[in-house]
């Protein structure tokens, strides 16, 4: 799929990208050689509080920040974040611009560039395990800060979507999303049954009650 083409496949509400990106193949070619995943869990995130879809679960909720800048568009871009102090995420930017709304990468299977991804991800036990989780499958495509904004042009960073919408697809709440975004008002995670790579479901931890002495 070319560039063109792709961006408008993108240019749609991302509770309708999500569940189509499953079986899709990412790939980033740098140096050591290419990685490509093929996604097998995804997550939908809306846009901000003024827009038309609020949602109180995305990063973009509050406003435009230096953060969040490459989720307000244009599609077919990367939006990629640091969390936790440790680790990235990596974003697929879609809608039209200005909706700030995309799909978190959350879980796939490496299918080409396997002896790199390894090399990446030595803590892994298993290959499922490679790009099991957002911070990992960033980790085994070498997704990092210097990649937010990056086009999927098929220059890098390449996404070739599946040839039919996969069968199945099971749905649910999104990972680790506090407070009501979290709940299952939202359930915008997207993921294919039985694969070994897909994540397993946690609620956001309950943050203790603050007190005043």
């Amino acid at each position: 799929m070319d560039f063109d083409t792709l961006v408008h496949w993108l240019l749609r509400d991302p509770v309708a990208v999500a569940p189509d990106l499953l079986g899709a193949v990412l790939s980033h070619t740098t140096p050591e050689g290419t990685v490509a995943v093929r996604l097998t869990e995804v997550e939908a995130y809306r846009g901000h509080r003024d827009s038309e879809h609020p949602d109180p679960g995305s990063h973009s909720y509050n406003g435009r920040t230096p953060r969040n800048e490459a989720m307000w568009g244009p599609p077919g871009r990367l939006y990629v974040y640091f969390t936790y102090g440790m680790h990235f995420c990596a974003n697929i930017v879609c809608g039209p611009a200005g909706s700030s709304s995309g799909c978190l990468l959350r879980g796939g299977e490496v299918v080409d560039g396997l002896a790199l991804a390894r090399s990446r991800r030595p803590a892994a036990k298993r290959d499922a395990e490679l790009a099991r989780g957002p911070a990992r499958l960033a980790q085994a495509l070498a997704i990092g800060r210097a990649d937010n904004g990056a086009a999927l042009d098929g220059g890098r960073f390449r996404l070739e979507p599946p040839a039919h919408r996969a069968a199945g697809v099971l749905s649910g709440p999104r990972v680790g999303v506090a407070g009501a975004g979290g709940s299952a008002d939202y359930p915008w995670r997207f993921w294919l049954p039985g694969e070994p790579s897909v994540s397993p479901y946690r609620a956001a931890k309950a943050r203790p009650p603050r007190t005043t002495l």
